[in-house]
């Protein structure tokens, strides 16, 4: 492991009984993925935990950077995700075996429900949900996953979910940065002792010219994505950052040599203005959006719904809690 990298990356323990690294790799569609810079992650930087979807269509990439890499299996975190479209008690099983086949892997180490929507004709999004999760149970059981978990789901799908299956999801994997910090979600998921999980913590970018931000940085002599990230981190987040470039990668590890003082860290919490920068089916934006809303079975509606810059508000947010989607 060279220039420090991720050594002394520590770990959460989960539910499961298996303990995830705090800091991993994001890889995404659309040029997110570069197969020198895994490569250079895993053996340069001390990076063991990816994460990746099948969404993103960079499964296969991966088995060959992991090869290539020389790293061991057994020391490797893998997470990869479940597309709605295989949702569903045997599409579900199937994807998952799919997924593991392009990942050159015999078993995943958290396997993630990407999106509470479903959208499947016929049937509400909680009961694609629910059947969805139990074949999830299933796979957990067999240990073809050795953790579950879920993604952008709000507190109404996780009640929902603990009502409707019998194993309460390890892991809730959702956006987080210092301009969307869902409190009240993250102190849910701790009181039920789901791990939270954060995606996007340099808010695409934006985060990173903050002159708050930028301050912090210049203060501890550090970059401003690693203030980001260590803040993230010092919250108890398992923070996800994702980059293609090898010397991005080696800065983003680069945050376990400092502490960012408790009165910094609530500069960082109070900038917290609710903006999202994924298309979150059910999240809330600061400007108008299209959203596709679900309100009967087989009835679904376009229209377009301005949220509040709030966290998780908005009048579709209620249609959610009443459980119609």
């Amino acid at each position: 492991m060279e220039g420090g990298g991720a050594r002394g990356c520590p770990a959460l323990p989960l539910a499961s009984g298996r303990s995830i690294p705090v800091l991993g790799l994001g890889t995404s569609h659309q040029g997110g993925y570069s197969h020198d810079a895994v490569v250079h992650a895993l053996q340069k930087c001390g990076i063991r935990h990816i994460d990746t979807a099948k969404r993103y269509g960079c499964e296969s990439l991966l088995q060959k950077a992991i090869k290539e890499s020389d790293v061991k299996r057994e020391d490797l975190w893998i997470t990869t995700k479940l597309w709605h479209s295989d949702y569903g008690y045997e599409n579900t099983k199937k994807a998952c075996l799919e997924s593991c086949e392009r990942l050159g892997v015999e078993y995943l180490d958290l396997y993630l429900i990407h999106w509470p929507d479903a959208h499947v004709p016929g049937k509400s999004n909680r009961e694609v949900r629910a059947e969805t999760w139990g074949a999830m149970e299933e796979l957990y059981e067999k240990g073809l996953c050795r953790s579950i978990g879920v993604s952008n789901f709000l507190i109404s799908h996780l009640e929902q979910l603990k009502e409707d299956c019998v194993i309460t999801p390890h892991v809730n994997q959702v956006e987080y940065h210092p301009f969307q910090r869902p409190q009240e979600l993250v102190d849910y998921c701790r009181s039920r002792d789901i791990v939270f999980e954060g995606y996007c913590p340099l808010a695409k970018g934006e985060a990173l010219t903050h002159p708050s931000i930028i301050q912090l940085a210049e203060k501890y002599g550090r970059t401003p994505a690693q203030i980001c990230i260590r803040w993230s981190i010092q919250n108890g987040i398992v923070t996800i950052p994702k980059s293609t470039k090898a010397e991005r990668i080696q800065e983003n590890c680069k945050v376990f040599d400092f502490t960012i003082a408790e009165d910094d860290v609530e500069i960082l919490n109070g900038m917290h203005d609710g903006r999202h920068h994924f298309l979150c089916f059910l999240g809330t934006f600061r400007h108008i959006l299209p959203v596709w809303v679900e309100l009967s079975h087989s009835i679904v509606i376009k229209f377009l719904l301005l949220a509040e810059s709030s966290e998780y508000s908005g009048s579709f947010l209620k249609t959610a809690a009443e459980g119609r989607v």
